[in-house]
């Protein structure tokens, strides 16, 4: 009788590639391992950056709330609307051409498992095979104002050839009108919006451990659900 081969130590339903994995596959898992690392780094620095500097929580991490602030402080006289705008666009894209070489590495198994399998990244790619770039550009632009983590149309946009100069134009349109709504929402804010923001970075401490248990919770609930 034959032997059953042995199973690849590589062969993991958590990585998004099968087999060994080339130095393209490390590198570009490795830059998202990385992002989520950061993400949750500056988590417990958001709150107090608000109302102290929200230009550089804008800078960092793209932080609606700070984009807000910065812009309601602009409007009062500490700083520019235009340099809100400006460091936004790193502050929002510095990660995004990471997932659309996921998508053109990986395909649907990286969608998947970034999306957890939820449907709405399962009927956007449906979307994506039927009607091509008539809905991915579209998505493409509208990806900070969709019910969907922006990284899955991302992912879908490499998985379906869009090419990475298409991707940075389209990311950059959508970022600049998702941080124009939020400029203006804070321009208009003005003085009531900075006297908000002081008082969340007043509170910041506070809303870090917050921030901080909920995310410790969240993790030990998915780790009990997928046992």
């Amino acid at each position: 009788t034959e032997t059953a081969a042995e199973p690849s130590p590589w062969d993991n339903a958590n990585l998004p590639w099968t087999g060994k994995p080339r130095k393209a596959d490390i590198i570009c898992w490795a830059g998202i391992v990385l992002s989520g690392f950061v993400h949750l780094a500056l988590l417990p620095f958001r709150a107090s950056l608000v109302g102290t500097h929200p230009l550089l929580g804008v800078l960092l991490n793209g932080a609606t709330e700070s984009i807000v602030a910065a812009a309601a402080f602009a409007r009062v006289g500490h700083g520019s609307l235009a340099v809100v705008i400006l460091v936004a666009i790193p502050g929002l894209m510095k990660f995004d051409l990471l997932y659309w070489w996921a998508g053109r590495l990986w395909g649907e198994r990286v969608i998947l498992l970034l999306s957890g399998k939820r449907k709405g990244a399962v009927k956007y790619m449906t979307r994506a095979r039927r009607w091509g770039r008539w809905f991915i550009w579209p998505a493409m632009i509208l990806a900070p104002f969709l019910p969907i983590p922006t990284a899955i149309i991302y992912v879908i946009a490499g998985w379906a050839g869009m090419s990475w100069v298409t991707f940075l134009v389209l990311d950059l349109i959508g970022s600049l009108l998702w941080t124009g709504l939020l400029a203006g929402l804070g321009y208009a804010l003005g003085h009531r919006g900075v006297e908000v923001a002081e008082t969340i970075s007043h509170y910041g401490l506070w809303i870090a451990i917050g921030i901080i248990v909920l995310v410790v919770a969240a993790q030990m609930r998915s780790v009990r659900m997928h046992r």
